[in-house]
């Protein structure tokens, strides 16, 4: 009897343990209880910080750089990444959790995250795509450019690539907002503990684009896909082609999952928070677009991003040759529209039979013949007052 009361005693002790472990790691997650956070918005940090959600080849390193290039932001692109290729043989729904915590750290500034992902002895350069970045190509990141110029990629290369670490955290914390682009959430709901997070000021922006251009875009860059689409798919670490597009499933039921949840029964933490945008909207009258998400976002255009905007919108494509994750000047409008011409019509049916549900929510029409496809005065693009597009705390704007 004393044994099995010694047991007993084993046992409740483990127990104890356990659940104090499980209150602590839900209470990190912000998960402990379903209650809302209700803190008043004027407690909430000056710093604000916004995350561009989108999906591959959708625009968003455009739109990446629309933030990126504003001297009062610090920017980074898809920092997730670096979980991804750490952990690549996990799938997108285990994968959520270690993505959450790294961008709410780099939300706040606490570059240490990258120690689980990088080695020691790191340089500014070992970040993803890090010269896109003009606050990592500007004082304090690097002495070759001031805060307020307009940087480019290949000078910035060359010039600041071997600056330290430690200034990528310095540089951060001297900006008013920090914002993110990535494209590795399927599930709004997952972001739920940074938006009640009182340390954050976080707002989203949710950039979608026609599947049947995305899918265009992404057999452009197949390989650079391959890791990704099998982390999606969930093959322990293979990497795959989409060829029957079940990654584009996947994506565009993930847009329905996060507009429904962020218009249909709005959480009240999310009030005010959340902004969708059209890439085929953004192109064809980027001015008021841009100065939309700007208000959203808080900030103020200067001259020199209208000036580098309009050049960026409407300067000649670019050759052959193309790269992925690389913003262009060319005429935007026209690439929007480029699969119609560029895609048979059997595939065009395959990816509207895949993604009919998202397109039919987010207004883009289908087409019935390969004559409707082609001909470019078929409007496939539905203005916005035609369905019900939610646009948060932005005042209601003239459609032209």
């Amino acid at each position: 009897m004393a044994r099995l009361r010694g047991i007993s005693m084993f046992v409740a002790v483990i127990l104890m343990i356990q659940t104090a472990f499980v209150i602590v790691m839900y209470s990190r997650n912000g998960t402990s209880s379903p209650q809302i956070d209700e803190t008043p918005d004027k407690t909430r940090p000056d710093k604000v910080h916004i995350l561009i959600l989108s999906s591959w080849r959708s625009g968003s390193s455009f739109v990446g750089q629309l933030f990126g290039q504003h001297p009062d932001v610090f920017y980074l692109m898809e920092p997730a990444w670096h979980a991804w290729v750490a952990m690549y043989q996990n799938s997108a729904n285990v994968l959520h959790m270690a993505v959450r915590d790294l961008i709410r750290s780099v939300f706040l500034c606490d570059m240490s995250v990258f120690d689980a992902y990088m080695h020691i002895k790191r340089n500014v350069s070992d970040l993803f795509q890090w010269a896109v970045s003009r606050a990592l190509c500007s004082v304090p990141a690097c002495d070759a450019f001031q805060r307020t110029e307009i940087t480019n990629e290949m000078t910035c290369k060359t010039l600041c690539g071997k600056y330290p670490f430690e200034r990528v955290e310095q540089a951060c914390k001297t900006y008013s907002h920090v914002v993110l682009k990535e494209v590795r959430f399927f599930d709004l709901k997952v972001l739920y503990p940074l938006l009640r997070d009182p340390s954050l000021n976080l707002k989203i922006i949710h950039l979608i684009r026609d599947p049947r251009a995305v899918v265009r875009s992404r057999e452009q860059t197949v390989k650079a896909l391959r890791r990704d689409n099998g982390i999606v798919l969930n093959t322990n670490g293979t990497k795959v082609d989409d060829n029957k597009f079940e990654v584009m499933r996947q994506i565009c039921r993930s847009h329905v999952q996060i507009y429904e949840t962020a218009t249909q029964k709005t959480p009240d933490f999310l009030k005010g928070r959340y902004m969708m945008v059209r890439f085929e909207d953004l192109v064809r009258d980027p001015t008021i677009e841009i100065s939309a998400m700007y208000e959203f976002a808080q900030l103020k255009p200067t001259k020199k991003l209208e000036s580098w905007l309009f050049n960026i919108t409407h300067g000649q494509g670019p050759g052959k040759k193309r790269e992925a994750f690389k913003t262009t000047s060319r005429d935007a409008v026209n690439v929007s529209q480029a699969w119609r011409n560029a895609v048979p019509f059997e595939k065009i049916q395959k990816i509207q039979e895949v993604c009919k549900g998202a397109m039919t929510m987010l207004g883009y029409h289908l087409v019935d013949s390969e004559m409707e496809q082609k001909d470019l005065s078929y409007e496939v693009v539905l203005p916005r007052r035609q369905y019900q597009f939610s646009w948060s705390s932005i005042k209601e704007r003239k459609v032209k």
